[in-house]
C-alpha cells in the first residue's frame, strides 16, 4: 500500500489488559460493538490514522479522540471510567475547506454563525452562551464542552445535528470547536 493509501486508512489494535497484554482485536473500520471480539479493553495502539472511541456501544456516550501512538493504560491517561465499547475511524482524505454552521438552540434555532476555522471560545468570538445544534457542511470537526478545546468532546462529520441529546450527550453544551486535519 502506498503512503497516500495509508493516510486514508486507519488501524487501531485494542488489548484486553494494560500495557498491550492479553487478547487483542485489530480494527481498520468502524465498529459499533466490540464486545463480541473482546470482553474488555484497557490499552490500545493506533498504528495509522485517527479514531474516535466511545464508552458505549453504537458510538454513544463519552468520546475520546485518538491519533497515532501508544496508549498503555488509556483509562488512567484519559480519565475514562469505562472501557471502550465502540470506535469510529475518521477519514483523512478531506482536502477542501472546512465549513460548519453552529446554532445557539436545538433544531437550528437562535443565533447562528458559519465557521471555517477553529474557534477556541464561542462566547468570546460570537457572543453565544452555548451551541446546541449544528450543520457540518464540509470536513470533520471536534466540539468541546469547555473553551480552549478542553473537557468532553464530540466528533462531528458532515451532516445535520438537530439535537445533541439524540447522540447521547444530554445536558451537553459546546464552547469550542476544532477542525480535524490530516496532521493526525
Amino acid at each position: 500500500m502506498t503512503n497516500t493509501g495509508m493516510n486514508m486508512r486507519g488501524k487501531i489494535t485494542f488489548y484486553e489488559e494494560k500495557n498491550f497484554q492479553g487478547r487483542s482485536y485489530e480494527c481498520m473500520n468502524d465498529c459499533s460493538d466490540m464486545s463480541s471480539s473482546l470482553s474488555r479493553s484497557q490499552s490500545c495502539r493506533v498504528e495509522s490514522g485517527c479514531f474516535m472511541v466511545y464508552d458505549r456501544n453504537n458510538y454513544m456516550g463519552n468520546q475520546y479522540f485518538m491519533k497515532r501512538g501508544e496508549y498503555s493504560d488509556y483509562m488512567s491517561m484519559m480519565g475514562m471510567r469505562d472501557c471502550i465499547k465502540s470506535c469510529r475511524m475518521i477519514p483523512m482524505q478531506h482536502r477542501g475547506q472546512f465549513r460548519m454552521k453552529i446554532y445557539e438552540k436545538e433544531n437550528f434555532g437562535g443565533q447562528s454563525h458559519e465557521m471555517m476555522e477553529d474557534c477556541d471560545n464561542v462566547m468570546d468570538r460570537y457572543r453565544m452562551n452555548e451551541c446546541q445544534s449544528c450543520n457540518v457542511m464540509d470536513g470533520h470537526w471536534l466540539m468541546y464542552e469547555q473553551p480552549q478545546f478542553r473537557g468532553k468532546m464530540m466528533y462531528m462529520r458532515p451532516g445535520e445535528y438537530r439535537n445533541f441529546m439524540d447522540m447521547g450527550m444530554s445536558g451537553q453544551r459546546f464552547m469550542s470547536m476544532r477542525r480535524i486535519t490530516d496532521s493526525c
